[in-house]
């Protein structure tokens, strides 16, 4: 027998129901997306859609970690090591001394057991000497970090967290493939920032690297709200930006990319997503803002500070509904939005905004005092300097 309304066997739809009924179809789903959001996981840690193809074909990097970075300069520029992918012999080593962190070959033995964030070795032994043959990127290299529980740079990962130690430009710059004018140019850059547009349009504005959590629920994930999903994000950076093997098209920046002959990426959209949504942003740690000023904050926040008017919502953002002109945003530069494809900005999400100063795209503002500073200023609010101070303690306590 079939049900005419859906086309499917009756007997189907009855059996459907009474799993439904019994609850089970509830606990399948949650299973089925626990099973996505551990996909996505194992993805944004280690998959490199295939961009070993950039890094290693092109840029050459393998050679360059082979030769001259050792954990000490890895750790400088902003990498950072992942405590537990390292078994207990090599712990102990680092503790006491015996494994030497002034050496490449420590780098490659690090690579070899899946323990740099964001950075994925082909490690093979030759003669009883591993030997780097190739190295890629993930999504994790920029966007997290560690808790710093064994030592500087060297703990538990914390993915979705801003690595604002990184500085990519100086990675990139170590290449053998770059030319002195464009090292330069990458150097420039400084820690904490990176240019996702640099090498599609050739101009050099790099802004603050993003977090990846908090953003259930926010359509436009992006500073200048080019997607309505992070999926959008994710193939532009995956392609575009890390070189992985796949396609790009926004026709609003007449950009169209391919890498490679196959897709790589596309079918992982979806995990990835899946994962990223379910980062929720860090609370602040204890004692690291004053609680009272705090509830004053609040009041100044939704009063004469005017912040609610765009910070709102449970999400402290009004991103799903509107983006914003240039001159709405009080950062010190205002072209990037220019380079992007709605040629606007949207509002912030504020939740864990404690964790990733310097803050505005472009990092003008060192501190949460100073964001209020720039929009006291700018927007004549004439907020007094103990509103100001209560308001950054607000802003910290989110």
């Amino acid at each position: 027998m079939i049900d005419s309304r859906r086309g499917l066997p009756a007997a189907t739809i009855a059996a459907a129901l009474l799993v439904a009924a019994c609850g089970g179809g509830d606990d399948d789903g949650a299973a089925e997306q626990a099973a996505l959001i551990e996909q996505g996981k194992q993805i944004f840690r280690h998959d490199t859609f295939g961009d070993e193809r950039f890094w290693t074909d092109q840029l050459r990097m393998h050679e360059v970690i082979s030769a001259a970075v050792d954990p000490t300069t890895a750790l400088s520029v902003g990498l950072k090591v992942d405590a537990e992918a390292l078994p207990q012999a090599v712990v102990a080593g680092i503790t006491n001394g015996s494994i030497s962190l002034a050496s490449p070959a420590t780098t490659v033995a690090l690579l070899k057991l899946d323990a740099v964030v964001g950075l994925k070795g082909m490690v093979e032994t030759v003669n009883g000497v591993d030997r780097l043959r190739r190295v890629g990127i993930t999504c994790a290299l920029c966007h997290s970090t560690v808790d710093d529980s064994f030592a500087p740079g060297i703990g538990k990962r914390l993915d979705g967290w801003a690595n604002r130690d990184l500085n990519p430009g100086a990675i990139i710059a170590l290449s053998p493939a770059v030319d002195a004018t464009t090292k330069a140019v990458f150097n420039s850059w400084g820690k904490g920032k990176f240019d996702p547009r640099h090498n599609v349009d050739g101009i050099s504005n790099p802004v603050v690297i993003p977090p990846a959590y908090g953003l259930e629920g926010i359509h436009s994930v992006t500073i200048t709200g080019d997607g309505n999903e992070i999926a959008y994000w994710n193939r532009y950076v995956g392609v575009v930006e890390m070189g992985g093997e796949g396609s790009f098209s926004e026709p609003r920046l007449n950009l169209s990319v391919t890498n490679g002959t196959q897709d790589l990426i596309s079918s992982k959209l979806p995990a990835l997503q899946a994962y990223q949504l379910s980062l929720k942003a860090p609370a602040p740690p204890v004692g690291s803002f004053d609680a009272a000023a705090a509830v004053r904050g609040k009041l100044v926040f939704e009063g004469a500070g005017q912040c609610v008017t765009c910070h709102s919502g449970a999400s402290f953002t009004d991103a799903n509904t509107r983006l914003h002109p240039p001159s709405d945003s009080a950062a010190a530069e205002q072209s990037y939005a220019s380079r992007s494809a709605t040629k606007q900005f949207r509002t912030t999400p504020l939740k864990g905004a404690w964790q990733h100063a310097p803050y505005f795209h472009d990092g003008s503002a060192a501190t949460l005092d100073a964001v209020v500073e720039a929009y006291n200023y700018k927007r004549s609010l004439g907020l007094t300097p103990e509103q100001v101070t209560d308001l950054a303690q607000y802003l910290k306590s989110l």
